[in-house]
C-alpha cells in the first residue's frame, strides 16, 4: 500500500487536498489525515507540487512492428512514461498494417511484455478488410480507425461503398483521420509545377489546406449523422471544421467527438522558417488564425480530447527535400510541457488540462476505471512540479528517433514521478523506468 500524504491533487475541475490511499492497483480511499493498521509506504511532496490522473493518449505511432528503426513500443512508452501518458492507443500504419484480428493480437502480444505504460491499439479499416473489421472486439479494442485521407503508411480508404458499410454497421466508435484525397494530390501537383525543386515545409500547408480538411470532415460527419455513427475525428487543424461539433450536450451523450494535437495548439505556418521538416505533419500545422480559433473552441468544449499523433521518423528521414520527407513528428514525451508552457502563458488552467488530458479520452472511449483520481479507479497518478525549469537537450530526450521540435527550448513545469496501478514505474530524482506494470485497457461497452 502507498499513501499519498496532505496532497494537492487536480481531479474533476477542482484542487483538491488530503490524503490519497492505494492498495494494489487502484484507488483505496481519498480524504483527510487517513490512517492504516497495516504497513504502508507513505509519500509526501513540496506544497507547490500537484497529483493528476494518468494522461491518456488516444492517438499515437510506435511504429512496431516493421518500422522499429524509427520507434517500437518499449521506447516510446517508456518516454510516455517521463511525459505523465499512462495510458497509450496506438495506430494501425505499421508495416504490416494492424488489419487481420491476428496481426492486432501480434501487438497486444509486445505490449504485453514490452510496454511501460498501459495500452490498447486500433484495428485498421481499408477497401478490403471489412468482415475482418467487423470482428473486432468492442471490450478491450480502442476503436476502429479510418484514414480517408493518405498520410504514413497505405491505408486510405476511398471505397465509398466500404466506408458507408463501415459508418452504418461498426459495432464500436471510428476514429478518422479526414483531408480530401483528390484535393491533396491536385493541389501537391500544382505546386510541383509552380515551385519544382524550390518546394519545402512552407508549403505544406498550403497543399494539405482548409478545403482539403473540410471536405473530408464534413463528409464524415454528414455520414456519421444520418448513418448512427460513433465518430471520433482526429487532429482537427482548422477553424473551419469547428462548426462540426457542438458543446450544447454533455460529452457522455456526443454522438460525434473530436482531437485537437498539441502541435497544432502550439505553433503555427510561421514556424516552418526555423523548424522545416520537423514540423511537416498531416494534417499540416496551418496559419496562426487558426490556433487561435483551436484553443477558443478547445475551451469552450467543441474539441473534446488534447492528444499527441506521436509519429517519430528519424533524422535522416526528416533531413530528406520536402517531398521525401515524411509527416510526424515525436511528442508523447512533451505533451503535458507544452500544455504547461500555455498554463504560465495564461492561456489555459491546470484544472482543463486534466480535464481535456485525462478526463474526456476516458469519457470518449468508454475507458473502464481510469482517467480520474477517484475513490475505485485504478492508480494511474502523475507527480508533477509546475515550477522546474529546465532545458529540453538530447541528454533527456528518450524517443528513440533521438530529436525533438522542441530541443534547445527551456521550458517550466516537469514529470517527478509516474505511478502505473498502484506501483511507482517512473522517478525523474531517481532516474528509474519500471517496464512491464502496464495492463490492456478495457472498455465499458455492449
Amino acid at each position: 500500500m502507498i499513501i499519498f500524504k496532505d496532497v494537492n491533487y487536480i481531479s474533476q475541475g477542482k484542487v483538491q487536498n488530503g490524503d490519497i490511499l492505494v492498495k494494489n492497483d487502484r484507488i483505496e480511499s481519498i480524504g483527510a489525515n487517513i490512517t492504516v493498521n497495516a504497513k504502508v509506504e507513505e509519500r509526501s511532496f513540496p506544497e507547490d507540487f500537484f497529483l493528476m490522473p494518468g494522461i491518456i493518449d488516444d492517438q499515437v505511432h510506435f511504429r512496431e512492428p516493421g518500422l522499429t528503426h524509427k520507434a517500437d513500443i518499449a521506447s516510446e512508452s517508456r518516454a510516455a512514461l517521463a511525459g505523465g501518458t499512462t495510458t497509450f492507443m496506438e495506430m494501425p500504419n505499421t508495416s504490416p498494417a494492424t488489419l487481420t484480428q491476428e496481426l492486432l493480437q501480434a501487438k497486444y502480444d509486445i505490449a504485453a511484455k514490452n510496454s511501460y505504460t498501459n495500452y490498447s491499439f486500433f484495428m485498421g479499416a481499408s477497401n478490403d478488410n471489412y468482415d475482418e473489421v467487423m470482428r473486432t472486439n468492442v471490450k478491450n479494442v480502442c476503436g476502429i480507425k479510418i484514414f480517408m485521407g493518405s498520410s504514413t503508411g497505405n491505408m486510405l480508404v476511398d471505397n465509398t461503398i466500404i466506408l458507408e458499410r463501415l459508418f452504418a454497421n461498426a459495432p464500436m466508435l471510428i476514429a478518422t483521420h479526414c483531408e480530401d484525397e483528390a484535393t491533396v494530390r491536385s493541389r501537391h501537383e500544382q505546386f510541383v509545377a509552380m515551385y519544382g525543386h524550390q518546394l519545402n515545409a512552407s508549403h505544406h500547408p498550403l497543399i494539405r489546406d482548409e478545403r482539403a480538411c473540410y471536405l473530408s470532415s464534413s463528409m464524415a460527419v454528414d455520414m456519421a449523422k444520418r448513418l448512427g455513427t460513433r465518430l471520433h475525428i482526429l487532429h482537427i487543424s482548422t477553424c473551419e471544421e469547428l462548426d462540426l461539433f457542438t458543446n450544447e450536450i454533455p460529452l457522455q451523450e456526443k454522438r460525434i467527438t473530436s482531437e485537437v494535437c498539441v502541435h497544432h495548439l502550439s505553433y503555427t505556418a510561421d514556424d516552418y522558417a526555423t523548424l522545416g521538416n520537423q514540423i511537416k505533419c498531416n494534417p499540416a500545422i496551418k496559419d496562426a488564425r487558426h490556433r487561435l480559433l483551436l484553443w477558443e473552441a478547445l475551451l469552450d468544449d467543441r474539441l473534446d480530447i488534447i492528444a499527441t499523433d506521436h509519429a517519430p521518423h528519424t533524422w535522416d528521414e526528416k533531413s530528406q527535400i520536402y517531398t521525401s520527407a515524411p509527416s510526424g513528428l515525436p511528442l508523447v514525451q512533451h505533451s503535458l510541457t507544452m500544455m504547461l508552457q500555455a498554463y504560465h502563458q495564461g492561456m489555459i488552467t491546470l484544472e482543463k488540462i486534466v480535464e481535456k488530458m485525462c478526463h474526456t479520452p476516458a469519457i470518449c472511449f468508454d475507458i473502464v476505471d481510469r482517467g480520474f483520481i477517484a475513490e475505485g479507479m485504478k492508480a494511474d497518478i502523475v507527480v508533477v512540479d509546475p515550477n522546474a525549469s529546465y532545458e529540453i537537450n538530447k541528454s533527456n530526450i528518450l524517443y528513440k528517433c533521438g530529436w525533438s521540435p522542441l530541443e534547445g527550448k527551456n521550458v517550466k513545469g516537469r514529470v517527478e514521478e509516474t505511478y502505473i496501478n498502484g506501483i511507482l514505474a517512473y522517478s525523474h530524482a531517481q532516474s528509474t523506468y519500471n517496464q512491464g506494470l502496464g495492463q490492456r485497457v478495457v472498455f465499458n461497452r455492449n
